[in-house]
């Protein structure tokens, strides 16, 4: 595993296969880290590293990456990440997968550069269907549990502020209905099914985006092909 260093923070990337890249958002939530596509419903990492650069990373003090916490922190942290990241390898322009959390983390890189990504998979997306915030306002705490001793110098109004910054909004949390529906981005939208991961959210995306093709039955992947679907989704739309 490599690693990548940012002012004072640590990406660590892990990059398989040769070709047009991909890059990975694990899901995990704050944890979000390369490791946890092992455990999922199928494997990005091994399906598509035969065909594309398969880029997969540990989010900020998720896995083994490092960094600050400030009160401003928030999506536009992470997308920060993301383009420094991309700038860093070299990658002007890329495909993206994300699970869960990784769905918003498209979403962002998706705003911030359009012109730089070619095509999205947005598997199980989370999103605030309207009642399901104290989820995770409690995932959150759960992570940040796990850092508070490590870091004693970060208040208890500096971690609510950056909860807030997260999860105390609409929708995908870092994107208006109005961004997606003007998105320009190709969209393959693996459809959730559970309260971190609203069904609602899913069709939505794929309602408002102009180019996006919801698939409901994903999870069996050999039963239901989703590696060969992402694998053609991804390589129709490679430049």
């Amino acid at each position: 595993m490599a690693l990548f260093r940012r002012e004072n923070t640590v990406l660590h990337y892990e990059e398989h296969g040769s070709g047009f890249p991909v890059l990975l958002f694990a899901p995990g939530g704050m944890r979000s880290a390369a490791a946890f596509w092992e455990n999922g419903e199928w494997n990005p990492v091994a399906a598509l590293a035969p065909h594309f650069r398969v880029i997969a990373m540990d989010q900020r003090n998720a896995g083994r990456s490092t960094a600050p916490i400030t009160s401003d922190d928030g999506w536009h942290t992470y997308t920060d990440d993301h383009i420094a990241l991309l700038d860093h390898l070299g990658i002007d322009k890329t495909h993206l997968l994300g699970g869960c959390i990784g769905g918003p983390y498209c979403m962002g890189v998706i705003e911030r550069a359009p012109e730089r990504v070619a095509a999205a998979v947005l598997q199980q997306s989370i999103g605030n269907d309207g009642g399901n915030r104290e989820l995770f306002f409690a995932m959150f705490d759960q992570w940040a549990n796990g850092l508070r001793e490590a870091m004693p110098s970060v208040s208890e109004d500096t971690w609510r502020s950056f909860r807030a910054n997260m999860f105390d909004k609409p929708f995908l949390y870092n994107v208006s209905p109005e961004l997606v529906a003007a998105c320009p981005t190709p969209l393959l939208v693996l459809m959730g099914n559970d309260p971190y991961h609203p069904e609602s959210i899913s069709r939505e995306i794929a309602r408002l985006a102009p180019d996006a093709r919801l698939v409901e039955r994903w999870k069996d992947a050999e039963q239901d092909g989703t590696a060969a679907t992402v694998v053609e989704f991804l390589k129709t739309h490679t430049p």
